[in-house]
């Protein structure tokens, strides 16, 4: 069982690790089904001038667990979770998602973007039914989904507001709820909140990680971010500059629930923050 909060400055400090991996499983559940599974995957855009985006990404990622990927800009995360959804094609390598080779999108992978995919015409309830209505999921089954979803994400008293009318933040509140409306095995996020404030994101973070633990759906989360990547995740890996590979694996054993006003002030928070800023080249 995870300490409580109030235990979280008593807790050992960990020994900085930078860790070149492959396919490493949570510590507490060696066992757990592999739920994303990446073998030697690289990619090639060719043009006028061929770029390598990615060369040999080996990755695995468990049931439930909660993963973000930082790295430069260019070195190729958004290509690499857009493979995981679908999305894109890849040259060589092998891509599993609950050990099904990934061909096309599933149902059981649901991906938010940094932009929002509302359609302004229809209201946040009607948004975040959408996906199950073309589905043709039972108004009766999805309905009460909705609604429950719209209390967890703090929109109570907006469900017949459109998009226009909402903050930034509600918005990609409302994206995220179109997405765990469809009850994904799988959640895909890439950079969801890097287009707010501070302030906003920090809110939002609170939020998805709230939601999340209710859920517990395994998610791939792409950042810039390393403080909000050590307050969400289990695992951090860090990509290396173009062509991209995962060179760095490093897990966050902080308890949960986290709360960012016990987390952010133990010193194990900071030393986490203080290592991949190291091995990201920060200072």
């Amino acid at each position: 069982m995870p300490k409580s909060d109030q235990n979280m400055n008593e807790i050992p400090k960990p020994e900085p690790r930078a860790v070149v991996v492959e396919f490493a499983r949570p510590e507490s559940s060696a066992a757990a089904r592999e739920a994303i599974s990446v073998r030697n995957l690289s990619k090639t855009y060719r043009g006028q001038e061929e770029v390598k985006a990615l060369d040999g990404v080996s990755l695995a990622i468990s049931e439930r667990e909660f993963v973000s990927i930082l790295g430069p800009s260019g070195c190729g995360k958004s290509t690499l979770l857009r493979m995981v959804a679908g999305l894109a094609p890849y040259d060589s390598g092998e891509l599993m998602v609950n050990g099904r080779p990934v061909t096309k999108p599933s149902p059981e992978v649901g991906v938010v973007f940094q932009s929002h995919n509302m359609l302004p015409w229809l209201t946040v309830e009607q948004n975040m039914a959408l996906g199950a209505k073309l589905r043709k999921i039972p108004e009766a089954e999805y309905l009460p989904r909705v609604r429950s979803l719209i209390a967890t994400l703090c929109l109570g008293g907006f469900e017949r507001s459109y998009p226009h009318q909402l903050s930034g933040g509600m918005r990609q509140r409302a994206a995220i709820g179109q997405i765990l409306a469809l009850e994904p095995a799988i959640l895909l996020m890439d950079e969801p909140f890097g287009a707010l404030d501070a302030l906003t994101r920090d809110r939002l973070n609170v939020e998805l990680l709230r939601v999340w633990q209710e859920k517990r759906q395994t998610a791939l989360f792409i950042t810039h971010s390393i403080a909000e990547a050590v307050f969400l995740s289990d695992r951090v890996m860090v990509m290396s500059d173009r062509p991209g590979k995962i060179v760095h694996d490093i897990r966050i054993d902080l308890p949960r629930p986290r709360r960012p006003e016990t987390l952010k002030g133990a010193p194990r928070y900071g030393e986490y923050i203080a290592e991949l800023s190291r091995l990201m080249g920060v200072f």
